[in-house]
């Protein structure tokens, strides 16, 4: 694989930008640039040709350059855009699906990112029950904010531990923040018992995906909401990645737990810039956007025309097409299809995942929590990863990160993929 055009580039990016790249986690070697995407597809600098399961983390539930989505934002901007004032007929109609699909959400409100959404949900929280601490839980990530930026990829000797993610971080808020474990109930309410009635809000992944695949063990959610109901604590479901990848009602409509607020971004808008916070309207209406509300909400950019015609679209054709039909059969021919090959090729691995989602740990176990990963083979992880990036099948040369199916993957892409992990598997095994 010739990368000499990207090699180029990116020097020429650290020039001009810190590390040349614009989002801390995208720094992974090799260091490519990219130049064009289309379908399942996407295309460096050098003209490689990848297959790609990274999804930009997950965004791209149809597919790249998705002709409707994109038609729906150039049909947008030819007669509106931003105001500063007001309302606009698509941030209606588009606040209206989402409150008709997802279970929690009576009303809601737009934004930009998943961060934006955390921040706003857990600044609402505490308002509502007038306290100050927060759960979340080990190896779960929330966004880039002082609320909730500690304890994401802990390393091992940190796990449980005081582990903020960042320089600069206030320690008020760090040590507002109260770390649980995953699928272990006893402990969360061990926590709730060693905090009483300070206890604000609760924030989970549904599903974990920031450390791969990591699923809920029967009753953990509905015990997590009898927790939070026995306590008076706020339960929010960030439901960033898991919201319409896996149902276009959120996962909450999988699991039939409802959280009192959800936040929401990524395959809502199939690439494009866009979020939300949603819940109650009795919790909403504290919000200023609602005349007498006191809870501050802003934003120059929320509700853009871009990010809520592109929402629209994106659950129109879920709702009128087969999208998690198609990639769910897929996500399943794909799990089931490397447990095959690890069979033949006597391989002690797990492959987890979830709908259109999976990844491989390479253990001998389910794991049920963070720590459970620490027995993964990381090195073996990535070495994976990086030759089968080299044979035009891009997944995120990085430890324990989540692989995605769109809508414009096919069966054979599926089975293309399937043929060069077992090549890879043969050849590093």
């Amino acid at each position: 694989m010739l990368n000499e055009r990207s090699m180029e580039l990116y020097k020429e990016a650290n020039q001009y930008s810190p590390g040349g790249v614009h989002t801390s986690i995208r720094n992974v070697e090799p260091h490519l640039v990219f130049t064009k995407a289309e379908g399942a597809y996407i295309y460096d600098a050098d003209g490689n040709k990848y297959l790609d399961f990274q999804a930009a983390f997950g965004p791209y539930i149809l597919g790249h350059n998705y002709k409707k989505v994109n038609d729906r934002v150039i049909d947008a901007l030819n007669r509106t855009d931003l105001y500063g004032v007001g309302s606009t007929d698509l941030e209606i109609e588009c606040a209206k699906k989402i409150t008709k699909h997802v279970p929690s959400a009576e009303q809601v409100l737009f934004c930009n990112s998943g961060s934006e959404a955390t921040y706003h949900a857990i600044r609402l929280s505490r308002a509502v029950t007038e306290r100050t601490k927060l759960i979340k839980f080990q190896g779960c990530y929330h966004g880039w904010h002082d609320y909730v930026a500690r304890n994401m990829l802990s390393e091992p000797h940190m796990i449980g531990k005081r582990d903020p993610g960042s320089a600069g971080m206030m320690d008020e808020a760090i040590d507002n923040t109260l770390i649980c474990t995953f699928n272990d109930l006893e402990d969360v309410e061990r926590t709730f018992n060693d905090n009483k009635g300070e206890i604000a809000a609760l924030i989970v992944e549904p599903i974990p995906h920031n450390i791969g695949c990591i699923m809920p063990e029967e009753g953990f959610l509905k015990g997590l909401r009898d927790l939070c109901d026995q306590n008076g604590t706020m339960l929010i479901f960030d439901e960033v990645i898991t919201g319409f990848r896996h149902n276009i009602g959120g996962y909450q409509n999988v699991c039939a737990v409802t959280p009192d607020l959800t936040t929401m971004g990524k395959a809502m808008a199939n690439g494009f810039p866009m979020a939300a916070v949603a819940g109650k309207k009795e919790y909403m209406q504290r919000y200023n956007t609602y005349p007498g509300g006191d809870v501050w909400f802003a934003g120059t950019y929320n509700g853009h025309a871009i990010g809520t015609a592109a929402t629209i679209a994106t659950m129109e054709i879920m709702e009128t097409e087969p999208v998690h039909k198609h990639i769910f059969e897929l996500g399943e021919r794909m799990r089931q299809g490397i447990r095959e090959i690890h069979d033949r090729l006597g391989i002690d691995a797990y492959v987890a995942g979830f709908g259109s989602v999976w990844t491989t740990y390479f253990m001998s176990f389910e794991p049920k929590n963070y720590t459970d990963l620490m027995q993964n083979d990381a090195d073996l992880y990535i070495k994976y990863r990086k030759k089968l990036l080299e044979r035009g099948f891009f997944k995120m040369p990085m430890n324990i990160k989540r692989n995605h199916i769109s809508y414009s993957h096919t069966k054979e892409d599926i089975e293309n993929a399937l043929q060069a992990i077992e090549d890879v598997l043969k050849e590093i095994i």
